[in-house]
Protein backbone atom coordinates (compact mmCIF):
# COMPACT_ATOMS: atom_id res chain seq x y z
CA UNK A 1 0.00 0.00 0.00
CA UNK A 2 2.66 2.40 1.14
CA UNK A 3 4.92 1.35 -2.24
CA UNK A 4 1.60 2.20 -4.46
CA UNK A 5 0.44 5.17 -2.49
CA UNK A 6 4.18 6.67 -2.92
CA UNK A 7 4.59 5.50 -6.83
CA UNK A 8 1.27 7.19 -7.43
CA UNK A 9 2.41 10.59 -5.61
CA UNK A 10 5.21 10.83 -7.56
CA UNK A 11 3.80 10.81 -10.75
CA UNK A 12 1.07 13.37 -9.42
CA UNK A 13 4.28 15.16 -8.17
CA UNK A 14 5.98 15.22 -11.47
CA UNK A 15 2.82 16.15 -13.14
CA UNK A 16 2.19 19.40 -10.51
CA UNK A 17 5.91 20.48 -11.36
CA UNK A 18 5.65 19.89 -14.92
CA UNK A 19 6.37 23.98 -16.42
CA UNK A 20 4.62 25.59 -19.01
CA UNK A 21 4.66 29.36 -20.28
CA UNK A 22 2.10 32.27 -20.23
CA UNK A 23 1.26 35.46 -21.62
CA UNK A 24 1.97 38.33 -19.44
CA UNK A 25 2.55 42.16 -20.19
CA UNK A 26 5.39 42.95 -22.30
CA UNK A 27 8.53 43.44 -20.53
CA UNK A 28 7.42 42.35 -17.17
CA UNK A 29 8.24 37.78 -18.24
CA UNK A 30 10.92 36.21 -18.00
CA UNK A 31 11.06 34.21 -20.93
CA UNK A 32 10.00 35.32 -24.94
CA UNK A 33 8.86 32.91 -27.52
CA UNK A 34 10.66 32.24 -30.36
CA UNK A 35 8.61 29.73 -33.00
CA UNK A 36 11.16 27.63 -33.21
CA UNK A 37 9.16 25.03 -35.36
CA UNK A 38 8.21 27.84 -37.81
CA UNK A 39 4.26 26.97 -37.25
CA UNK A 40 3.52 30.36 -36.37
CA UNK A 41 1.60 28.56 -32.80
CA UNK A 42 2.25 29.33 -29.58
CA UNK A 43 3.25 25.64 -27.64
CA UNK A 44 3.31 26.97 -23.77
CA UNK A 45 4.38 23.19 -22.75
CA UNK A 46 7.35 23.13 -25.09
CA UNK A 47 10.37 24.52 -23.49
CA UNK A 48 12.76 24.51 -26.73
CA UNK A 49 10.04 27.48 -27.87
CA UNK A 50 11.25 29.73 -25.15
CA UNK A 51 14.31 31.33 -24.54
CA UNK A 52 15.12 33.48 -21.49
CA UNK A 53 14.46 36.92 -21.40
CA UNK A 54 14.54 39.79 -18.69
CA UNK A 55 12.11 41.73 -20.13
CA UNK A 56 10.40 38.90 -21.94
CA UNK A 57 6.26 38.61 -22.57
CA UNK A 58 6.12 35.13 -21.05
CA UNK A 59 6.64 33.39 -17.37
CA UNK A 60 7.94 29.87 -16.93
CA UNK A 61 5.21 29.00 -14.30
CA UNK A 62 4.46 25.14 -12.87
CA UNK A 63 0.99 23.77 -11.61
CA UNK A 64 2.54 23.83 -8.45
CA UNK A 65 2.76 27.79 -9.46
CA UNK A 66 -0.35 28.00 -10.72
CA UNK A 67 -2.47 26.41 -7.53
CA UNK A 68 -0.52 28.97 -5.22
CA UNK A 69 -2.43 31.71 -7.01
CA UNK A 70 -6.10 30.60 -6.98
CA UNK A 71 -8.55 32.61 -6.23
CA UNK A 72 -12.20 31.61 -5.02
CA UNK A 73 -15.69 33.50 -6.48
CA UNK A 74 -18.08 33.79 -3.24
CA UNK A 75 -19.40 30.38 -3.38
CA UNK A 76 -16.55 28.93 -4.68
CA UNK A 77 -15.82 26.84 -2.11
CA UNK A 78 -19.54 25.52 -2.05
CA UNK A 79 -18.98 24.61 -5.52
CA UNK A 80 -15.70 22.53 -4.75
CA UNK A 81 -17.75 21.03 -1.95
CA UNK A 82 -20.51 19.98 -4.89
CA UNK A 83 -17.39 19.02 -7.17
CA UNK A 84 -16.89 16.11 -4.29
CA UNK A 85 -20.58 15.24 -3.90
CA UNK A 86 -20.67 14.88 -7.73
CA UNK A 87 -17.98 12.64 -7.75
CA UNK A 88 -19.11 10.28 -5.03
CA UNK A 89 -22.18 10.23 -6.96
CA UNK A 90 -20.95 8.94 -9.53
CA UNK A 91 -18.88 6.07 -7.69
CA UNK A 92 -22.22 5.64 -5.72
CA UNK A 93 -24.14 4.86 -8.90
CA UNK A 94 -21.56 2.64 -9.88
CA UNK A 95 -22.03 0.70 -6.47
CA UNK A 96 -25.80 0.10 -6.64
CA UNK A 97 -25.53 -0.75 -10.43
CA UNK A 98 -23.59 -3.74 -8.72
CA UNK A 99 -26.22 -4.21 -6.40
CA UNK A 100 -28.92 -4.57 -8.43
CA UNK A 101 -27.22 -6.46 -11.48
CA UNK A 102 -26.20 -8.85 -8.67
CA UNK A 103 -29.40 -8.65 -6.72
CA UNK A 104 -28.01 -7.93 -3.53
CA UNK A 105 -25.20 -10.80 -3.45
CA UNK A 106 -22.49 -7.79 -3.29
CA UNK A 107 -23.24 -5.84 -0.31
CA UNK A 108 -21.90 -1.88 -0.17
CA UNK A 109 -18.30 -2.82 1.29
CA UNK A 110 -17.64 -5.46 -1.81
CA UNK A 111 -19.31 -3.34 -4.05
CA UNK A 112 -16.91 -0.29 -3.02
CA UNK A 113 -14.19 -2.30 -3.24
CA UNK A 114 -14.80 -3.45 -6.98
CA UNK A 115 -15.71 0.10 -8.29
CA UNK A 116 -12.07 1.43 -7.12
CA UNK A 117 -10.20 -1.67 -8.14
CA UNK A 118 -12.34 -1.00 -11.58
CA UNK A 119 -11.78 2.42 -11.72
CA UNK A 120 -8.04 1.53 -11.15
CA UNK A 121 -8.24 -0.58 -13.67
CA UNK A 122 -9.03 1.74 -15.78
CA UNK A 123 -6.66 4.64 -14.72
CA UNK A 124 -3.62 2.44 -15.31
CA UNK A 125 -5.04 0.83 -18.99
CA UNK A 126 -4.93 2.21 -21.76
CA UNK A 127 -8.97 3.93 -22.72
CA UNK A 128 -9.12 1.98 -25.72
CA UNK A 129 -9.18 -1.01 -23.34
CA UNK A 130 -10.53 0.38 -20.64
CA UNK A 131 -10.59 -2.24 -16.90
CA UNK A 132 -12.92 -4.73 -18.36
CA UNK A 133 -10.55 -7.85 -18.22
CA UNK A 134 -9.71 -6.55 -14.69
CA UNK A 135 -13.40 -5.99 -13.60
CA UNK A 136 -14.40 -9.29 -14.64
CA UNK A 137 -11.59 -11.12 -12.50
CA UNK A 138 -12.13 -8.90 -9.71
CA UNK A 139 -15.55 -9.84 -9.64
CA UNK A 140 -15.29 -13.56 -9.93
CA UNK A 141 -12.17 -13.71 -7.02
CA UNK A 142 -14.46 -11.74 -4.75
CA UNK A 143 -16.74 -15.54 -5.40
CA UNK A 144 -19.45 -14.42 -7.95
CA UNK A 145 -19.11 -17.36 -10.69
CA UNK A 146 -16.72 -16.39 -13.62
CA UNK A 147 -19.11 -16.45 -16.62
CA UNK A 148 -21.90 -14.83 -14.53
CA UNK A 149 -19.35 -11.78 -13.55
CA UNK A 150 -17.99 -11.74 -17.72
CA UNK A 151 -22.47 -11.05 -18.26
CA UNK A 152 -22.24 -8.73 -15.63
CA UNK A 153 -19.50 -6.63 -16.65
CA UNK A 154 -20.41 -6.59 -20.44
CA UNK A 155 -24.20 -6.04 -18.87
CA UNK A 156 -23.30 -2.93 -17.42
CA UNK A 157 -20.83 -1.68 -20.33
CA UNK A 158 -23.85 -2.42 -22.66
CA UNK A 159 -25.72 0.41 -20.20
CA UNK A 160 -23.05 2.69 -20.56
CA UNK A 161 -23.28 2.48 -23.88
CA UNK A 162 -26.62 3.11 -23.85
CA UNK A 163 -26.46 6.35 -21.52
CA UNK A 164 -23.97 8.14 -24.83
CA UNK A 165 -26.18 6.88 -27.44
CA UNK A 166 -29.23 8.16 -25.97
CA UNK A 167 -27.97 11.10 -23.93
CA UNK A 168 -25.37 12.47 -26.17
CA UNK A 169 -27.76 13.42 -29.16
CA UNK A 170 -30.25 15.24 -26.83
CA UNK A 171 -27.69 17.17 -25.25
CA UNK A 172 -25.96 17.87 -28.47
CA UNK A 173 -29.51 18.72 -29.67
CA UNK A 174 -30.05 21.69 -27.17
CA UNK A 175 -26.68 23.06 -27.26
CA UNK A 176 -26.05 23.12 -31.67
CA UNK A 177 -23.87 20.56 -32.87
CA UNK A 178 -21.98 23.16 -34.79
CA UNK A 179 -20.48 24.31 -31.07
CA UNK A 180 -19.61 21.17 -30.17
CA UNK A 181 -15.95 20.84 -32.29
CA UNK A 182 -13.26 23.53 -31.84
CA UNK A 183 -11.85 24.06 -35.15
CA UNK A 184 -8.81 24.62 -33.44
CA UNK A 185 -8.16 20.64 -32.28
CA UNK A 186 -8.69 19.77 -35.92
CA UNK A 187 -5.64 17.66 -37.02
CA UNK A 188 -4.35 18.32 -33.74
CA UNK A 189 -5.44 14.77 -32.34
CA UNK A 190 -3.81 12.14 -34.21
CA UNK A 191 -3.76 14.27 -37.16
CA UNK A 192 -7.77 14.00 -37.57
CA UNK A 193 -10.47 16.04 -37.32
CA UNK A 194 -11.78 16.51 -34.30
CA UNK A 195 -15.72 15.45 -35.34
CA UNK A 196 -14.36 12.78 -37.68
CA UNK A 197 -12.68 11.12 -34.37
CA UNK A 198 -15.99 12.16 -31.91
CA UNK A 199 -18.48 9.92 -34.89
CA UNK A 200 -15.64 7.13 -34.80
CA UNK A 201 -15.61 6.76 -30.90
CA UNK A 202 -19.43 7.13 -31.43
CA UNK A 203 -19.78 4.74 -34.02
CA UNK A 204 -17.28 2.20 -31.98
CA UNK A 205 -19.47 2.93 -28.64
CA UNK A 206 -22.98 1.73 -31.08
CA UNK A 207 -21.12 -0.97 -32.65
CA UNK A 208 -20.06 -2.14 -29.01
CA UNK A 209 -23.61 -2.38 -27.73
CA UNK A 210 -24.91 -3.68 -30.52
CA UNK A 211 -22.24 -6.65 -30.33
CA UNK A 212 -22.67 -6.79 -26.26
CA UNK A 213 -26.25 -6.85 -26.36
CA UNK A 214 -26.41 -9.62 -29.06
CA UNK A 215 -24.09 -12.09 -27.33
CA UNK A 216 -25.63 -12.00 -23.85
CA UNK A 217 -28.53 -12.09 -24.57
CA UNK A 218 -28.80 -14.10 -27.54
CA UNK A 219 -25.82 -16.26 -28.35
CA UNK A 220 -24.59 -17.33 -25.18
CA UNK A 221 -23.58 -20.66 -26.07
CA UNK A 222 -21.57 -19.43 -29.35
CA UNK A 223 -19.24 -17.75 -27.27
CA UNK A 224 -18.65 -20.49 -25.10
CA UNK A 225 -17.90 -22.58 -28.23
CA UNK A 226 -16.14 -19.75 -29.18
CA UNK A 227 -13.62 -19.97 -25.86
CA UNK A 228 -13.40 -23.62 -25.41
CA UNK A 229 -12.13 -23.85 -29.19
CA UNK A 230 -9.75 -20.98 -28.67
CA UNK A 231 -8.19 -22.90 -25.47
CA UNK A 232 -8.07 -26.49 -27.01
CA UNK A 233 -4.22 -26.07 -28.09
CA UNK A 234 -1.76 -27.87 -26.01
CA UNK A 235 -0.41 -25.01 -24.08
CA UNK A 236 -4.05 -24.03 -23.02
CA UNK A 237 -5.72 -27.13 -22.75
CA UNK A 238 -5.64 -27.42 -18.61
CA UNK A 239 -7.45 -24.91 -18.79
CA UNK A 240 -10.48 -25.37 -21.09
CA UNK A 241 -12.45 -27.18 -18.17
CA UNK A 242 -12.62 -24.31 -16.34
CA UNK A 243 -13.65 -22.12 -19.20
CA UNK A 244 -16.16 -25.10 -20.53
CA UNK A 245 -17.66 -24.22 -16.76
CA UNK A 246 -17.37 -20.23 -17.06
CA UNK A 247 -19.32 -20.69 -20.45
CA UNK A 248 -21.70 -22.17 -18.68
CA UNK A 249 -22.09 -20.02 -16.18
CA UNK A 250 -22.56 -17.21 -19.00
CA UNK A 251 -25.52 -18.90 -20.24
CA UNK A 252 -27.32 -19.57 -17.07
CA UNK A 253 -26.71 -15.68 -16.04
CA UNK A 254 -28.11 -14.49 -19.74
CA UNK A 255 -31.33 -17.04 -18.86
CA UNK A 256 -31.58 -14.97 -15.59
CA UNK A 257 -30.67 -11.55 -17.30
CA UNK A 258 -33.39 -12.22 -20.19
CA UNK A 259 -36.04 -13.42 -17.18
CA UNK A 260 -35.73 -9.91 -15.20
CA UNK A 261 -38.59 -7.47 -15.07
CA UNK A 262 -38.63 -4.44 -16.75
CA UNK A 263 -38.10 -2.70 -13.27
CA UNK A 264 -34.98 -4.65 -12.57
CA UNK A 265 -33.84 -3.08 -15.90
CA UNK A 266 -35.12 0.67 -15.20
CA UNK A 267 -33.61 0.56 -11.61
CA UNK A 268 -30.60 -0.62 -13.38
CA UNK A 269 -30.49 2.53 -16.17
CA UNK A 270 -31.35 4.80 -13.22
CA UNK A 271 -28.27 4.03 -11.55
CA UNK A 272 -26.06 4.05 -14.60
CA UNK A 273 -27.14 7.33 -15.58
CA UNK A 274 -27.25 9.04 -12.18
CA UNK A 275 -23.58 7.69 -12.34
CA UNK A 276 -22.33 9.60 -15.61
CA UNK A 277 -24.32 12.23 -15.02
CA UNK A 278 -23.09 13.32 -12.21
CA UNK A 279 -19.48 12.53 -13.65
CA UNK A 280 -20.15 14.83 -16.36
CA UNK A 281 -20.37 17.77 -13.49
CA UNK A 282 -17.57 17.76 -11.43
CA UNK A 283 -16.09 19.75 -14.38
CA UNK A 284 -18.98 22.70 -13.93
CA UNK A 285 -18.70 23.20 -10.39
CA UNK A 286 -15.09 23.50 -10.16
CA UNK A 287 -14.73 26.01 -13.31
CA UNK A 288 -17.66 27.88 -11.37
CA UNK A 289 -15.84 27.53 -8.25
CA UNK A 290 -13.10 30.21 -9.65
CA UNK A 291 -14.90 32.37 -12.18
CA UNK A 292 -18.31 32.80 -13.67
CA UNK A 293 -19.59 30.03 -15.81
CA UNK A 294 -22.51 31.22 -18.87
CA UNK A 295 -22.26 28.21 -20.75
CA UNK A 296 -22.67 25.30 -18.30
CA UNK A 297 -24.53 23.04 -21.35
CA UNK A 298 -22.23 23.64 -23.36
CA UNK A 299 -19.33 22.76 -21.47
CA UNK A 300 -21.43 19.65 -20.36
CA UNK A 301 -21.77 18.72 -23.71
CA UNK A 302 -18.35 18.92 -24.70
CA UNK A 303 -17.20 16.81 -22.01
CA UNK A 304 -19.46 13.97 -23.57
CA UNK A 305 -17.32 14.83 -26.76
CA UNK A 306 -13.98 14.82 -25.23
CA UNK A 307 -15.05 11.51 -23.69
CA UNK A 308 -16.22 9.82 -26.79
CA UNK A 309 -12.92 11.05 -28.59
CA UNK A 310 -10.21 9.56 -25.42
CA UNK A 311 -12.09 5.88 -26.01
CA UNK A 312 -9.35 5.50 -28.63
CA UNK A 313 -6.17 6.97 -26.86
CA UNK A 314 -3.81 4.40 -26.34
CA UNK A 315 -2.23 6.02 -23.23
CA UNK A 316 -2.99 5.00 -19.56
CA UNK A 317 -6.37 6.68 -18.37
CA UNK A 318 -6.06 8.65 -21.76
CA UNK A 319 -3.25 10.76 -19.72
CA UNK A 320 -1.68 13.49 -22.21
CA UNK A 321 -4.04 13.21 -24.88
CA UNK A 322 -6.90 14.18 -22.07
CA UNK A 323 -5.17 17.54 -20.80
CA UNK A 324 -4.31 18.44 -24.25
CA UNK A 325 -7.64 18.05 -25.35
CA UNK A 326 -9.23 19.20 -22.49
CA UNK A 327 -7.56 22.70 -23.27
CA UNK A 328 -8.56 22.57 -26.49
CA UNK A 329 -11.92 21.76 -25.69
CA UNK A 330 -12.20 24.49 -22.84
CA UNK A 331 -10.53 27.42 -23.95
CA UNK A 332 -13.63 28.95 -25.60
CA UNK A 333 -15.24 28.63 -22.62
CA UNK A 334 -12.52 29.03 -19.63
CA UNK A 335 -10.38 32.23 -19.24
CA UNK A 336 -6.98 31.93 -20.77
CA UNK A 337 -4.22 31.30 -19.11
CA UNK A 338 -3.04 30.34 -15.55
CA UNK A 339 -6.51 29.55 -14.88
CA UNK A 340 -7.91 27.39 -17.69
CA UNK A 341 -4.34 24.67 -16.46
CA UNK A 342 -5.63 25.30 -12.76
CA UNK A 343 -9.06 24.01 -13.74
CA UNK A 344 -7.45 21.04 -15.70
CA UNK A 345 -5.50 19.78 -12.74
CA UNK A 346 -8.13 19.77 -10.31
CA UNK A 347 -9.89 18.13 -12.91
CA UNK A 348 -7.64 15.20 -12.93
CA UNK A 349 -7.25 15.21 -9.71
CA UNK A 350 -10.45 14.12 -8.85
CA UNK A 351 -11.27 12.16 -11.66
CA UNK A 352 -8.02 10.11 -12.45
CA UNK A 353 -5.44 10.59 -9.28
CA UNK A 354 -8.02 10.22 -6.68
CA UNK A 355 -8.25 6.37 -8.21
CA UNK A 356 -5.09 5.62 -8.58
CA UNK A 357 -4.62 6.66 -4.83
CA UNK A 358 -7.95 4.60 -3.82
CA UNK A 359 -7.03 1.38 -5.52
CA UNK A 360 -3.50 2.15 -4.04
CA UNK A 361 -4.96 1.72 -0.89
CA UNK A 362 -7.70 -0.74 -1.59
CA UNK A 363 -5.79 -3.47 -3.56
CA UNK A 364 -3.43 -4.80 -1.21
CA UNK A 365 -6.76 -5.27 1.34
CA UNK A 366 -8.93 -6.45 -1.39
CA UNK A 367 -5.96 -9.10 -2.36
CA UNK A 368 -5.75 -10.52 2.05
CA UNK A 369 -9.58 -10.47 2.06
CA UNK A 370 -10.40 -12.62 -0.91
CA UNK A 371 -7.58 -14.99 -1.32
CA UNK A 372 -7.94 -18.49 -1.19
Amino acid sequence: MVIGVFAVGALLWGELRHAGFEPVPAGTGDHRWTDRNGNGVVDVDDPQEFVADAHGDYRRVSGVDRLRTLQLTRFGALMLVCALIANALRDLGYMLRLRILTRGELDWRRSFEITALWEFATAVAPAVLGGTSVAIYVIARDGIALGRSAAIVLVTAMLDELFFLVFAPLVFFQVGIDRLFPPQLDQALWGLPIQALFWVGYIFIAVMKLTVFYAVFFRPRAIKFFLVNLFKHRWLRRLRPRIAEAGDDLISASDEFKGRSVGFWLKAIAATWCSWGARFLVLNFIAAAFFPVSGHALMYARQIVLWVVLLISPTPGASGAAEFAFVGFMRDLLPAGALLVVVAILWRLLTYYLYLFAGAVVLPRWLRRTRA
